[in-house]
Parts: structure tokens; C-alpha cells; sequence
């Protein structure tokens, strides 16, 4: 029988990448949802039939339901934030991916685990802001946690042999560096939105696409990197592969390296969260070493990106310090996109706020949303 998924962010960038990969599985689709773009996700209604759909943002949920009134066998739909999360609990599916955009995605993750569904994350934010309640979560419930994003994904790719993966001693976690790589301070000061949104070699969403450029992306995927491998931070070295080749690498007790390498693609991770442990059949383009010439290597920099440096001492920190760090740049980037603060705003205010308590210790979920509430009114507070 065909597996059946529920797609949480159907209408983003990793959500439509994600429904390439099941037309090419032949999957079934169980559920959907979306935040706002009304027309897009009735297309994929029609298209691809599910039971059940979220719509979160108020306003478009009515305009959905007014698009679906009266059509035969129109699903069934959900509201808010308190719908997500009961569309990720719904029994049906195999497994339940989430690619949902920042902290948002959080309650939806620890939904579908604790209704017993695997769990294909593609929402980086769940792991940084509630890590210890994710993975927690996971080993209670006996659920599988299949990493979505590229770099996780390749890590993930190189452990598959058990008894290699018990000799693990550091991970090479691999970064584009952005389109801004090599630059200076001064030469960052005036970077348009415009600019940070010029991404070399990813198609991705806009708020990813940002952090790509500050380096938060890569200081995310760190902290999610140590809840994923268990690793500590200072084991985790981030290496700068300009062409997005390599995704990533494992380095192990002999001090050999297994890498992950394919062309630039996310259908390649998306399918292969939604297939494991088979692989499937060819979704993206076949990487040419006949045309591959060069393989660049560089070190990221975390003085000028201070992005980065902010999320390397919020998880030394622990506790809610990632969380912070992450409520942080949400809203800043929000800011910088609705270009009420400048670029280098960003990395200054991530790391104001990590800088601004100790946040070491234990938390609930209540006090991952009370945090992520303060870091963002510490933003406005410090424009």
C-alpha cells in the first residue's frame, strides 16, 4: 500500500518541494495545511485529495472555506495554531512531515511524536527551541526522527552503518557561506534586503534565505545538530563549501571521513526523510564529476557574523538560551525584511539578547514560549 503523509507547510518552499517527491513515490497525501496562501493550497487540494486541511492564519481559514463550500468531497479543515497541532495528532498517516517555519512548528512536532507518528523535521526551530522536550519526547513514544534539512540529512546519510556510527568523533557540518562570504563589517553595513535575498546556490524561502546570509542558519543547525547526534558543540566544526556539494561529513575514531555529496537540491533529503530506509528512484539531477573541476574548503566567520557566534554561546549556555537566540532573529529578520533595521541589526541583537541572562537549567513548553515572548520584546526594546 502506498504510504500516506501529512505535509505541515505545504505551501513554502520545502512543502512544494516535498509534494515533487511524493507525485514521484506515488504517495498519498492524508493532510495538509498552510499559513495564508488560500489559492496555492486549494490547488493542491485538487490535486492531491486530502482528508483533512489547517489553514493557521484566521483571515485565510474563512477565505478557504468559502473556496471549498459546496464542492464534493472537500476535506475537512482546521484553525490556528490549536488546528496544526491536531492535524499532526491525526491518525492516518505513516509519517507526518514538518516544514512549518520557525517557532510555530514546535507544538505540531511534539504532537504527531506523541501520537506515535515518525516524524520528518524539516522545522530546524523545534529541535533549537525545545530540544529536550523533543528528543525526550521521542525516545518516550518509540518514534522514528528523520532530519529533513540537507546537512542533517547527510550526517544522518553516513551513519547508517551502526557499528561505524558507534565511533563517531566529529561532524563536519557544511555551510554555502551565503552571498555574502568573505565580506567585512564595513562592507556588510548598507546590505539591502534585496542583496541578503541573492542566495548562490539554494532556492529557498525568504526568512532561510536571510539566515543563510547572517550565518544563523548555520549556528540553528548546530544546536539541532547536537540534539540530533549528541555530540557535544565543540565537536561540531562548520566548514565552508562554497559550491553546496559536499552537505556534509562524519569523522570517525580512525580519523576517517564519510561525506554526503549530490547537486543542490532539497528533494534529494525530502525523499529520502520520506522513503528510509529504502532509497528512491532519481528526484533531482545526477551530480556530473565530469563537469565538477573544483572543491573549495574555508573557514566561517563568526567576528564579522556575529549570528553565529551568538548561537555557539547559547547552546554552550543551555537551557533556553537557544530559544532565545532563535525568538531573537525571528523577529529581527521579520524587522529587516520589512526593512525597519539594517542587516548588521541582526547578528547585534541575537547576541544582545543571548548576553542579556544565563538561561542554564530545565524548562516546560510554557517556559520555551514565555522565553521565545521575551527575546522577541528585548528586540524592540534594544532597536
Amino acid at each position: 500500500m502506498a504510504k500516506k503523509i501529512t505535509l505541515l507547510g505545504s505551501t513554502g518552499s520545502i512543502g512544494t518541494q516535498s509534494l515533487d517527491v511524493v507525485r514521484a513515490e506515488g504517495y498519498e497525501v492524508f493532510g495538509l495545511s498552510a499559513h495564508s496562501q488560500v489559492d496555492l493550497l486549494v490547488r493542491q487540494i485538487e490535486e492531491f485529495h486530502p482528508q483533512v486541511v489547517c489553514m493557521t492564519s484566521p483571515d485565510a481559514a474563512d477565505r478557504l472555506d468559502a473556496a471549498l463550500a459546496g464542492r464534493a468531497g472537500a476535506p475537512r479543515l482546521l484553525r490556528g495554531p490549536e488546528g496544526l497541532r491536531e492535524l499532526a495528532a491525526l491518525d492516518g498517516p505513516d509519517v507526518v512531515l514538518n516544514s512549518v517555519v520557525g517557532i510555530a512548528g514546535l507544538g505540531a512536532s511534539l504532537s504527531a511524536i506523541e501520537s506515535g507518528h515518525d516524524l520528518a523535521l524539516a522545522n530546524k526551530e523545534s529541535l533549537v527551541t525545545g530540544g529536550h522536550l523533543v528528543t525526550q519526547a521521542v525516545e518516550r513514544c518509540g518514534v522514528k526522527l528523520l532530519p529533513v534539512d540537507s546537512e542533517h540529512s547527510a550526517i544522518f546519510q553516513c551513519l547508517q552503518d551502526t557499528e561505524s556510527a558507534k565511533s563517531l568523533t566529529k561532524i563536519l557540518l557544511t555551510a554555502s557561506g551565503g552571498p555574502f562570504f568573505g565580506m567585512t563589517t564595513d562592507q556588510l553595513r548598507g546590505k539591502t534586503k534585496a542583496d541578503a535575498l541573492r542566495h548562490p546556490n539554494w532556492n529557498m524561502g525568504a526568512k532561510i534565505t536571510i539566515d543563510s546570509a547572517t550565518l544563523m542558519n548555520k549556528g540553528l543547525e548546530l544546536i539541532e545538530a547536537v540534539w540530533l547526534f549528541g555530540l557535544p558543540p565543540e565537536k561540531i566544526q562548520i566548514v565552508v563549501q562554497r559550491q553546496s556539494i559536499i552537505h556534509s561529513a562524519v569523522q570517525f575514531s580512525d580519523n576517517s571521513v564519510i561525506a554526503q555529496l549530490g547537486v543542490p537540491d532539497m528533494r534529494i533529503p525530502i525523499q529520502y526523510a520520506l522513503t528510509w530506509p529504502r532509497r528512491g528512484g532519481p528526484v533531482a539531477p545526477e551530480l556530473d564529476f565530469a563537469a565538477l573541476k573544483v572543491l573549495t574548503f574555508d573557514v566561517a566567520d563568526e567576528e564579522t557574523f556575529r549570528c553565529l557566534a551568538a548561537c555557539k554561546k547559547a547552546i554552550a549556555k543551555g537551557g533556553l538560551g537557544p530559544c532565545a537566540a532563535n525568538g531573537a532573529n525571528e523577529e529581527a529578520v521579520k524587522l529587516f525584511l520589512e526593512d525597519k533595521i539594517g542587516f548588521l541589526d541582526i547578528g547585534r541583537l541575537v547576541e544582545a539578547v543571548v548576553d542579556s541572562d544565563r538561561f542554564g537549567g530545565s524548562y516546560t513548553l510554557a517556559d520555551v514560549y514565555e522565553c521565545d515572548r521575551m527575546a522577541r520584546a528585548f528586540v524592540h526594546s534594544h532597536l
